[in-house]
């Protein structure tokens, strides 16, 4: 017969059950400490509901009721240094972290609390309500809870999204030669999620402190955990990717709080990731004020039978069982954190006029100023005061080092050496950047030799490692530099580029810095084909928060970089192959300039018509001009793409000499970076405007592998050349 052998996991998976002794040894100032502070969560949390059911919350309100011992237990025994972040369901993580954060000692649940602890649970309801004094100036509501200063670094409403920015802040922990970790609080719907288990991996490959806390509460809004997994005991994943896992009855705090201790010395110690699967409720449906019973898909029976086990009342019990709190003493503690709730709500609050009694509105003054709604989207630049800037084009050379004839790609690897030779915070990280003498094109060549901490080669799996450079971005003490391989692969990862690294400064109110730079290549023409050929930028240029440059010559892009690298916003550098393997004029010696930010360039000066364009297309439009000879056109590469870069100075200028406009891009139609561009040209320059703003795309469908169909895909220079003989018979 074939012989079979159990296989058992490389990592601990166990289950972790307090006893009665357990009970008795805890410290006492332990158990009234997570008593204080179950109590005001919860309280916080019914208030919430009261809000929400009488109109008051503008949008969801996620209650956390329930799962309170979880959030507790497990975040009592951080330190401020310890970063946490959390799901749309994650007031009670923010609370917990927060308070802990004001109160490292403990909440006497017996005492009045402190204005520090008043001022959390007002800025927190502030924040749920949509007002100004919230954490976030009321941009971020009840799903986007975020005070960097406690290490609360953001709950997220996108399920599983948040999971890759928290192996990030471990990085970072790591990196900075601290024993803190983070902990990413997640729910049974999330861990089924690409980017959840993408981040698994990545984390146990990379040994990283960082906690994946799984909150089995059984629903994912009506969908029970067995028909959504052929394996409802969650933790049951992480010993699948070689990840420390347990497992325990979320409603007892005490038994997280042990579980979390366990997995805190797992972490300091080096010894890379950790799973906690806490067994929780959620008493209330997945919105508002009632119970799941309510909508058909619960029983009340089940209800009960989790109620019965609430983790207040179990706390209470060992408390008054030992002596340390009576029932009286705890009733009174819910009480008094229920008043304490209605008296901060005082402050946001008050009658309705001309309502009916009892009926409340918010304060008009608590409110933001509607003005400040696009405040924030992106930095001012600030970061630029002290640049040394430099440029070389038609109209003006303000470089005073040496330039001689080099090739793209050479430039692109002396610049990254030299970042990171000066800059200690810069980490590059990508798929075989650590390899292949450089990565694929070469733009990585010698790195990894010289700085191997900081060039991290991952795994392929762009959700996840472009989410972990945006969480060490967001953290402050390091600069990514993320590289895809080719721009198509941005769809891949569109939820951590759009949803998360660009809207992060302004959804946690505008003013946290995201220093986050994404290095893709555009490979038309190289038959890769329709998945690996896009020109992404009509696509980022659609989403608010991310710059866009699109350097062309060798200088240009070592100036380009720094400016990247400089700047507090998410920059994407767009690459095109054909660039690599071109030649140009670059700086031999000096690699430290800046371009600045939305300064357009113009490679040649004309009176008949504007060209705007950019990437590999600037080449094939001098050449188109120069080859026709017929055609004044006045060629300017764009250089920066995005909506608040752009410079329309230079772009006026010259509308207002020539009359006539062409925007010309290589790319497919239906993605065309000119559509948007051909817009605001017609409501900025409309009075100086001869004829409609002109445009060149390449056909509707993505490049193809066939040689012929490719380059009948794509604009090049025959294509200009036709345009151009077509406008000069306007």
């Amino acid at each position: 017969m074939t012989a079979q052998k159990q296989l058992r996991p490389a990592v601990p998976w166990v289950r972790i059950t307090p006893t009665e002794q357990d009970w008795d040894a805890a410290d006492p100032a332990l158990l009234t400490a997570m008593l204080g502070q179950l109590t005001l969560i919860r309280a916080f949390e019914e208030y919430v509901l009261e809000l929400a059911k009488a109109g008051l919350i503008h949008g969801p309100a996620h209650s956390s009721i329930g799962q309170e011992g979880g959030a507790v237990g497990s975040v009592i025994g951080l330190t401020s240094q310890d970063t946490v972040n959390g799901s749309h369901r994650g007031h009670h993580q923010f609370l917990a972290k927060t308070l802990g954060h004001v109160e490292p000692k403990g909440i006497d649940p017996r005492q009045d609390v402190s204005d520090a602890v008043r001022t959390v649970l007002l800025r927190s309801l502030a924040e749920v309500c949509g007002l100004e004094r919230g954490f976030s100036h009321g941009r971020g509501g009840s799903m986007h809870l975020q005070w960097n200063e406690a290490g609360a670094i953001g709950t997220n409403a996108i399920v599983g999204g948040g999971v890759p920015l928290a192996a990030g802040s471990a990085w970072a922990h790591r990196q900075a030669g601290t024993d803190a970790v983070a902990v990413t609080y997640f729910g049974d719907g999330a861990i089924n999620i690409g980017s959840t288990l993408e981040t698994f991996n990545l984390a146990a490959a990379w040994k990283l402190p960082l906690c994946f806390f799984v909150e089995n509460n059984r629903y994912a809004v009506s969908t029970n955990v067995e028909e959504a997994t052929g394996e409802s005991r969650l933790s049951a994943r992480g010993p699948g990717f070689g990840i420390a896992s347990w497992q325990v009855d979320g409603m007892d705090p005490l038994a997280v709080h042990l579980t979390m201790r366990a997995a805190l010395e797992w972490m300091r110690t080096g010894r890379g990731p950790t799973l906690i699967e806490a067994e929780v409720y959620r008493y209330f449906h997945q919105n508002g004020p009632f119970p799941g019973s309510a909508f058909g898909y619960r029983t009340k029976a089940e209800e009960k039978r989790w109620r019965d086990r609430d983790p207040i009342k179990q706390l209470a019990g060992h408390l008054d069982r030992r002596g340390i709190l009576t029932t009286a003493e705890t009733n009174a503690a819910v009480k008094r954190a229920g008043a304490l709730m209605a008296e901060l709500g005082a402050v946001l609050l008050e009658p309705l006029p001309g309502g009916r009694p009892g009926q409340q509105r918010i304060k008009p003054a608590e409110w933001p100023d509607p003005s400040f709604a696009n405040v924030g989207v992106r930095g001012d630049l600030s970061e630029f005061a002290d640049a040394r800037f430099a440029d070389r084009d038609a109209r003006a050379d303000s470089f005073t080092g040496e330039i001689a004839d080099q090739k793209f790609i050479d430039a692109v690897a002396a610049v990254m050496n030299r970042r990171m030779e000066t800059d200690p915070t810069v980490v590059v990280m990508g798929e075989d950047v650590h390899r292949l003498a450089g990565g694929t094109n070469g733009a990585t060549r010698g790195l990894k030799e010289k700085f191997p901490d900081r060039v991290l080669g991952t795994p392929i799996s762009e959700n996840s490692f472009a989410g972990t450079g945006g969480g060490i971005a967001l953290d402050g003490r390091f600069k990514p530099v993320v590289e895809f391989m080719y721009a198509d692969f941005m769809w891949v990862a569109a939820d951590q580029l759009f949803n998360q690294i660009g809207k992060a400064r302004h959804m946690f109110g505008g003013s946290g810095a995201v220093p986050f730079v994404l290095r893709s290549k555009v490979a038309m023409g190289t038959g890769y084909g329709s998945q690996h050929s896009m020109d992404p930028a009509g696509i980022m240029a659609t989403s608010a928060g991310w710059r866009i440059v699109a350097p062309t010559p060798p200088f240009d892009y070592v100036g380009l970089l720094n400016s990247a690298l400089r700047c507090q916003d998410p920059v994407v550098v767009l690459e095109h192959v054909d660039l690599y393997a071109s030649s140009g004029e670059g700086p031999v010696d000096d690699l430290d300039y800046c371009i600045p930010v939305g300064k357009a360039a113009v490679r040649r000066p004309g009176d008949q018509v504007t060209v705007l364009t950019y990437l590999a297309m600037t080449g094939c439009v001098l050449r188109a001009v120069e080859s026709l000879g017929t055609v004044d056109a006045e060629v300017i590469d764009l250089r920066w793409l995005d909506r608040a870069s752009v410079d329309w100075d230079t772009i006026g200028e010259s509308v207002r000499k020539t009359g006539t406009v062409l925007i010309a891009e290589q790319g497919a139609s239906g993605t065309s970076y000119g559509a948007w561009l051909a817009d605001e040209l017609h409501r900025r320059f409309f009075d100086w405007l001869d004829h409609p703003v002109q445009r060149l795309t390449g056909g509707e469908a993505s490049p193809s592998i066939s040689k012929v169909l490719e380059r009948a895909a794509i604009a090049a220079e025959e294509e200009v050349t036709a345009k151009l003989v077509e406008i000069a018979g306007f």
